[in-house]
């Protein structure tokens, strides 16, 4: 097993890491409710592709990262869970980016209008609500995967591997089940982009 490389300190780990989701959660909430009309010169919604993209990448790292632990290779293991938490960060970036520049679309709404006709209802069907069911569960998880993934993060910091390793076994799926359903929320709406 590794050694340590931060110093226990589980008080301050649990303040830090639960001011630190709350801020974040905040931040996001708050800044998802404005969006800036400014002519950046660019096709905004090229954030919305990075961060499929990014997700994308990151639940094969997390794949990766699942097989190095279990075949005993920590250092790779430790290696590609710091490269998720890096893409992590710059998913946070660009996702506030996008909502900032771009505003909300909505699934179906082929005009644009922001309003979603009987027509453009019965033209998407069913699969609004299968798109709905993903964008909440989606949400829902991303929203609280933060303390799940800095938890986790920090027992494996302090070198405490049981408690790294049952906190995994929760974090692990949510965070991959947020990964692989952003690039599939994005490949359904991105359509209704405008």
């Amino acid at each position: 097993m590794l050694e340590p490389i931060v110093k226990k300190n589980d008080n301050l780990a649990k303040w830090l890491i639960g001011v630190f989701s709350v801020v974040v959660f905040i931040v996001v909430t708050l800044l998802s409710k404005f969006k800036i009309n400014a002519d950046v010169g660019f096709d905004v919604h090229i954030f919305a592709a990075f961060n499929a993209a990014v997700n994308s990448i990151t639940a094969l790292l997390l794949v990766l990262a699942l097989l190095a632990v279990k075949s005993g290779k920590y250092i790779l293991h430790k290696r590609l869970m710091f490269t998720c938490l890096v893409l992590s960060l710059l998913f946070l970036v660009s996702y506030i980016a996008h909502h900032l520049l771009s505003g909300e679309a909505k699934f179906g709404d082929a005009n644009h209008d922001g309003i979603l006709s009987a027509d453009e209802m019965a033209t998407v069907g069913g699969l609004r609500l299968f798109y709905i069911i993903l964008l909440v569960t989606h949400i829902f998880l991303a929203s609280i995967i933060l303390p799940f993934i800095l938890f986790t993060t920090y027992r494996a910091l302090v070198a405490e591997f049981p408690a790294h390793k049952k906190i995994a076994k929760i974090t692990w799926p949510l965070w991959f089940y947020v990964a692989i359903t952003g690039p599939l929320v994005y490949f359904l709406i991105h359509g209704y982009y405008r």
